[in-house]
């Protein structure tokens, strides 16, 4: 492998410019003035440079996107879009390997180098969501992680509890909950299989909970609880939590203390109305916070671009941040905060850590956030994608 050197840009984080020596896959040095006659060379003079973009909530099986524009006709009620997505996919071919292929080339384009994608189990769609996946995975740069998704309920929909251990052992990373009270009318049971499976199969764990209220709330202390006892730190997220944006200072308080001492981790689409999370809060007790697009031109919505400088914009904007500092936390979920909870390793922008890399004409990270410029250069394991 060629190695690179980038010449002049500024990596996050770092008060001076610095050039970036990258070799077999890996950062070899940050440092001014590397002399390097061998390496490919490119000037990035006055670019800011991020560790790879991840995108650690979204939904790859269920996407429309590089297809014809399909007329969004889901009601506005959870129920409604759960019946709209049922209804409709076998008419829309969903899921379509096609489409994933070229959701995932523009995610990489933009500069995504890792993607957490929740994946449809249910008796009617079986496996096929997780094989077109794989399928269109293969032939992308980014490294995908599939969650084997109850979209439809587990305890609700029998057979399901059963496609989730098969997608375990077929090598998905995660296992998924929904809605434990809500859509399962029994938290109990729902979190009895999903963390039953999870410990077996040595897998992460990721829970949609769109509950809201006190009823959501009682859920998150449930798998706090269950997280904390099974010694499961690091590999439990809760996706959307809206129930955290309606809350007390106080409680809000007393989750957050507990999602850091369990080490349950938050994930966040800031998408629509619906409730965040306050990110400000929950890092500075220490929670991991992570963010995603949630659907993508699918059919539970029509918007998205694949685009995670743009979906930390919607994160800040929703999350009314308006200081620089406070901005960066949006961009933080959408890298740092995003490779923890996928877990991954050697992430970052230090000697040693892989060569995922993107390069931005902005002058900091809020700036990059609010304006999502261009993509002047993407790197993966060394590898130059874009420029």
């Amino acid at each position: 492998m060629t190695d690179v050197l980038l010449h002049g840009g500024r990596p996050w984080g770092h008060e001076a410019p610095a050039d970036i020596l990258v070799r077999d896959g890996r950062i070899e040095r940050v440092a001014t003035g590397i002399d390097a006659p061998a390496a490919r060379s490119f000037d990035i003079t006055g670019g800011l440079v991020l560790p790879g973009l991840v995108e650690a909530h979204c939904h790859l099986d269920k996407t429309l996107y590089g297809g014809p524009w399909v007329p969004h006709s889901a009601a506005d009620t959870l129920a409604g879009r759960i019946g709209n997505d049922l209804g409709r996919r076998a008419e829309l071919g969903v899921p379509s390997v096609e489409r994933v292929a070229a959701l995932l080339a523009r995610m990489s384009a933009y500069g995504t180098t890792h993607v957490r994608t929740h994946t449809d189990i249910d008796p009617l769609v079986g496996l096929r969501g997780v094989e077109a996946v794989r399928e269109a995975a293969a032939g992308s740069p980014i490294d995908v992680r599939q969650v084997a998704f109850p979209q439809h309920g587990v305890l609700t929909n029998p057979g399901t509890a059963e496609l989730l251990e098969a997608a375990l052992k077929s090598g998905v990373e995660a296992v998924g909950g929904l809605d434990p009270a809500g859509i399962d009318r029994d938290p109990v049971r729902h979190l009895d299989i999903v963390f039953g499976l999870a410990e077996r199969y040595s897998a992460r764990l990721d829970i949609h909970l769109h509950d809201g209220g006190s009823l959501g709330a009682w859920e998150l202390e449930l798998i706090t609880e269950r997280t904390r006892v099974l010694g499961l730190a690091g590999r439990v997220t809760v996706s959307h939590a809206y129930a955290l944006g309606q809350l007390d200072e106080a409680y809000q308080d007393r989750l957050a203390q507990g999602f850091a001492e369990a080490g349950v981790a938050l994930a966040t689409a800031a998408v629509y109305s619906f409730p965040v999370p306050p990110i400000k809060k929950l890092r500075a007790a220490g929670v991991t916070v992570a963010c995603g697009h949630d659907g993508i031109r699918d059919l539970w919505g029509p918007y998205g671009s694949g685009d995670m400088l743009e979906r930390a914009m919607h994160v800040a904007y929703r999350s009314t941040f308006r200081r620089d500092e406070d901005i960066e936390l949006a961009l933080e979920a959408a890298t740092y905060g995003g490779a923890r909870v996928l877990g991954l390793d050697a992430y970052g922008l230090a000697p040693g850590d892989r060569a995922d890399l993107v390069v931005v004409p902005a002058s900091g990270a809020a700036e990059a956030v609010i304006t999502h410029p261009a993509r002047t250069l993407v790197m993966k394991d060394g590898t130059v994608l874009h420029n």
